[in-house]
């Protein structure tokens, strides 16, 4: 068994193939996508291996997709990791408490897919965006925003994913005077996000009752390992604390340095992180905020299969 703590990738992470191989080779994924293809009443895993692009990109696809690759991978893997905690980014928050037990992938999947279409609705209510500081201490892009902010329009830090990497939303004019200020304090770049809303900002307020009244028609048992909330960086370790801070983690910052300090304090010396689910952001994340920190992503069979042959 390995002592581990478990990463989930958020939105962003998708491509079209994602998990197909997965579903090839392995039966407890194969029977992981079917069922979130049975809940949600649509071929998902159809469009997330066939595409097209631009539909698995939209929000309320992306989220559900990511989710069904995050939880296929666990369904392979969860028998030799003795899972001492986990976080997600943000729509990986869920994926996490599928992992724990929390929820059924179904149930996780049902939830993502209507977040992911609050969450667009609240973007047509008011046009928000979002930019990513690079190279900039956080405290100084809270202040460029604090700054960019008036009373019509805001400009948050919504994801700090990073010591030096922060990403702002809000309101298009007030990000782009926050930006303008981190440039002049010395960042190295600020990217314009393609992004159907600013997530992570008061502008998501809209979604906020919705996505309540989703999580309160399921079942939210108490994970079987704590769950480290964006929202707080702090341990989660029962259902009821876990649907209000998932309601409040669509218009509060992704607290993710916190979130991997706290983890890496939980699971002590000698732990691995282990990134479940598409791509390897999160890896690259951790070695700039846990220094020495033994991280392995899990996305591919190549990738299982290499992990298996060693643990189990």
């Amino acid at each position: 068994m390995v002592n581990a703590v478990l990463m989930f990738p958020g939105q962003g992470a998708q491509k079209v193939g994602m998990g197909k191989d997965l579903a090839a080779e392995f039966p407890a994924a194969r029977e992981t996508f079917e069922a979130i293809d049975d809940a949600l009443g649509f071929s998902l895993s159809r469009l997330m291996w066939e595409g097209p692009a631009d539909e698995l990109t939209l929000t309320h696809n992306a989220q559900p997709a990511i989710l069904a690759h995050s939880s296929a991978v666990h369904a392979v893997v969860g028998s030799v990791l003795a899972s001492l905690a986990g976080a997600g980014h943000s729509l990986g928050e869920y994926s996490a408490y599928v992992a724990a037990g929390s929820l059924s992938p179904r149930d996780g999947a049902t939830l993502v897919r209507r977040r992911g279409e609050l969450m667009l609705e609240a973007g047509k209510v008011r046009v928000g965006t979002m930019a990513a500081v690079l190279g900039l201490a956080t405290d100084t892009v809270e202040g460029a925003c604090e700054g960019a902010t008036t009373t019509d329009a805001w400009a948050v830090p919504a994801n700090l994913n990073t010591p030096d990497q922060t990403v702002i939303s809000g309101d298009p004019e007030a990000v782009s005077r926050a930006g303008e200020v981190c440039k002049a304090a010395g960042a190295r770049r600020v990217q314009p996000l393609n992004v159907s809303g600013a997530f992570h900002s008061p502008l998501m307020a809209p979604a906020r009752d919705g996505l309540a009244a989703e999580l309160e028609s399921v079942e939210l048992r108490d994970p079987g390992f704590p769950v480290v909330a964006n929202a707080t960086a702090e341990p989660v370790r029962n259902g009821a604390t876990a649907k209000r801070l998932l309601v409040e983690q669509l218009v509060s910052p992704v607290r993710w340095v916190g979130c991997m300090e706290q983890a890496a304090a939980i699971g002590g010396d000698g732990v691995t992180f282990v990134e479940l689910g598409p791509g390897k952001v999160l890896a690259g994340l951790l070695k700039r905020i846990v220094e020495g920190a033994s991280v392995v992503s899990l996305g591919t069979a190549a990738d299982v299969n290499a992990f298996l042959e060693t643990h189990a």
